[in-house]
């Protein structure tokens, strides 16, 4: 199950490398000076990836708790 442990840890850092990403672009995106709409229509692109993001790193955390628990 050790196995288990290191592919959760690597899903998880997946993830939050997807999260930083997020905020990095979002950031990138409010100092670039647009408009609302554009800057709205920027956010709204982000939002799946931030949501995948948050799914994987949860996932990978669960991984990690089995793995943990069966060994």
């Amino acid at each position: 199950m050790e196995i288990l442990i290191w592919l959760g840890a690597a899903v998880t850092l997946g993830g939050l490398a997807l999260l930083v990403w997020c905020i990095l672009r979002v950031m990138k995106a409010r100092r670039a000076g647009m408009s609302d709409d554009a800057l709205r229509a920027e956010l709204q692109k982000v939002v799946p990836v931030n949501t995948g993001a948050l799914f994987l790193s949860v996932i990978g955390l669960m991984m990690v708790i089995l793995g943990i628990a069966f060994s």
